[in-house]
């Protein structure tokens, strides 16, 4: 097996570095970001170690997930395996923005604290290879405004975990059209179904961090 398989396979495991107990049975072994230094070390180029390494092992999760064979603990081990090896690459990757699938301001909107749902969402989407901004948890509708506005093209994405702050969803909407803003959104969380995205105007919806992925690429033509 090649050091870039390898990747792949720790990020599956959800093994982030030798300091990591979990999964057991690699505990005190290398993990993504010792194999991601390793690979680089040998010369391995960003795109592939990126691509077949950190990707490739994130879609292989995505597909578990959807599958029913990982749930949302599984998920977060891989997402952070994987953000770790990312680290090491992003200030390589900035000197070749090609490698970038595009960017996504993601933020849970305002009068939401709930922020597990959106933080896996932002982990898949980068270990997916988005470049993701990401506004936290209780965002205001101007702060989704103002970022979009800082970062042109950005496709916008909104979560909320309870019922009573969707209706934050279709503030922001609002506020972006009454700005002519050209930007697509795409929402989720808990509470949120096609039927609520479809009647306040969003270009997009995803009931889960995977789908989210797919949803992402298609809006951004990725």
């Amino acid at each position: 097996m090649g050091i870039i398989d390898e990747i792949k396979t720790m990020v599956v495991r959800g093994h982030i570095n030798k300091q990591s107990n979990y999964p057991p049975d690699l505990a005190g072994k290398n993990g993504s970001e010792e194999l991601v230094q390793q690979a680089l070390d040998a010369g391995e180029e960003v795109g592939a170690i990126l691509k077949n390494g950190l990707i490739a092992g994130m879609d292989i999760v995505g597909d578990k997930f959807a599958n029913g064979e990982y749930f949302v603990p599984e998920m977060m081990f891989s997402a952070k395996a994987m953000k770790a090896g990312l680290a090491l690459l992003r200030p390589l990757m900035l000197e070749n923005q090609d490698l970038s699938l595009g960017k996504v301001v993601i933020g849970t909107v305002q009068g939401d604290m709930h922020d597990i749902g959106k933080n896996l969402v932002a982990m898949m989407l980068e270990g997916a290879g988005f470049e993701v901004i990401d506004l936290g948890a209780n965002t205001p509708a101007e702060k989704f405004l103002q970022s979009a506005r800082e970062h042109p093209g950005a496709l916008i994405g909104m979560s909320a975990l309870l019922t009573i702050t969707m209706e934050n969803m279709r503030h922001v909407i609002d506020l972006f059209k009454n700005n002519n803003m050209p930007n697509k959104i795409i929402i989720g969380g808990a509470p949120v179904t096609k039927k609520f995205a479809d009647e306040i105007g969003a270009d997009g919806f995803a009931p889960d961090a995977s789908l989210a992925v797919k949803e992402a690429k298609q809006l951004l033509g990725s």
